[in-house]
């Protein structure tokens, strides 16, 4: 038999270190070469970190208070895959967002935009045997950033992903179809492969959106490969 071989992503995919439209990455780039460690077997096959304080309803982010959330109420669910296709059962998939009106419950978010007391912005689910995932929420604003002149980042959903140690973690962003403010944002276009910055773009699903309830996306994660999601950082050496 012969043997199926992988492309990996290229390093287009993903965005690079330092980005100097994307203005922090100036400071935070590493400026010497990256000194790699080898991991120990505790390092690769230690405890998943999470897993087992997921409760029933972490994934519905519009019934974590007394109230509902303002805003347009959204599902976005997907899978989670490796570069086959094939489902990776018992991930943990986590989410973070700004509300409705573009504003995240942080300290050093300053954007002077409403605090809704019923949406905190946070959520969790763990994929089951066929790697699926879902999430209710509302669908974030857009907000400033003070990058450069008149800077807005697009709507955008934050996921970050655990596998089966806590060094196998991924950490990506997803858009919505249509955002007037791709064309000015530098940290979608800091992937400078054009197909690789499209998938992060959910995709509107009539079968996932709900009557008089909430619109439904897809969003996939695909973790190697040359179809792989671009995450932070790449994954190639």
């Amino acid at each position: 038999m012969s043997e199926t071989v992988f492309e990996r992503a290229s390093l287009s995919a993903h965005p690079p270190y330092l980005h100097p439209d994307y203005a922090s990455t100036r400071k935070r780039a590493p400026s010497q070469p990256l000194v790699i460690i080898p991991q120990t077997l505790s390092e690769l096959t230690g405890p998943v970190y999470g897993h087992e304080i997921v409760r029933e309803g972490d994934n519905d982010l519009t019934r974590q208070h007394a109230g509902e959330p303002l805003g347009e109420r959204i599902i976005v669910s997907g899978r989670v895959l490796d570069e086959a296709g094939r489902p990776v059962p018992d991930t943990l998939v986590e989410i973070w967002q700004a509300n409705a009106a573009g504003r995240y419950i942080h300290v050093r978010d300053q954007h002077p935009a409403p605090l809704d007391p019923n949406f905190s912005g946070a959520g969790r689910v763990v994929t089951d045997s066929q790697g699926r995932y879902r999430f209710t929420t509302v669908k974030p604003g857009a907000y400033p950033w003070r990058n450069h002149p008149n800077a807005w980042r697009p709507a955008h959903i934050h996921f970050s992903l655990f596998g089966s140690s806590f060094l196998s973690r991924v950490v990506t962003q997803m858009y919505f179809p249509g955002d007037p403010l791709f064309p000015f944002d530098p940290i979608f276009n800091a992937i400078s492969d054009e197909r690789a910055r499209n998938r992060l773009i959910a995709r509107f699903d009539m079968n996932t959106t709900e009557p008089e309830w909430a619109l439904g996306y897809q969003f996939d994660f695909v973790l190697r490969g040359r179809d792989a999601t671009p995450v932070e950082e790449p994954h190639d050496d």
